[in-house]
């Protein structure tokens, strides 16, 4: 059968066998679906880690309230939990937008230069909207934002000064 090499519009080169009817796009939407899938994983097996830690933090082993030192270790075990189990909710909620990109035609381009994103860095984080460029100069605006933040300005210039 021939072989065909093809370039596609991400800069990734591949090579199908003409008529087997596989494409890029269906091995990126497979990629997308099935990170999508382990995700969705790890948030239901975090659930209910965090639900059995309730349980059983409620009472000790023996059925008498636990002492103090194991409430604030289970407590951070909770929070540990909570934060990891929020990082994979927001990584779901990416790769579902990621996959809807891929259908309306625009992944792997940047949504900030319109670029193209280098393939390695979408198969590493196929979930990315951005190129290395952009999101360092995200990063970096960033980093002087919470500088700003720290304060409502108006709320100085309103106040009279003291006579």
């Amino acid at each position: 059968m021939c072989r065909a090499t093809r370039a596609t519009s991400l800069g990734l080169k591949f090579t199908t066998k003409r008529g087997d009817g596989r494409s890029l796009m269906d091995h990126i939407r497979r990629q997308l679906e099935s990170e999508l899938d382990r995700t969705m994983d790890r948030i239901r097996y975090s659930t209910g880690n965090i639900l059995l830690e309730e349980w059983s933090s409620a009472v000790g082993a023996n059925g008498s309230l636990t002492d103090g030192g194991d409430v604030i270790c289970q407590n951070a075990d909770r929070e540990m939990s909570f934060a990891t189990r929020s990082l994979l909710v927001d990584r779901a909620r990416k790769l579902g937008q990621a996959l809807q990109r891929l259908r309306d035609g625009d992944y792997g381009r940047c949504e900030e230069c319109d670029e193209v994103i280098a393939p390695a860095r979408l198969r590493a984080m196929p979930e990315v909207t951005t190129c290395v460029r952009c999101q360092d100069m995200l990063e970096r605006a960033q980093v002087f934002e919470p500088v700003m933040a720290g304060g409502d300005h108006d709320e100085i210039d309103d106040e009279e000064p003291a006579s």
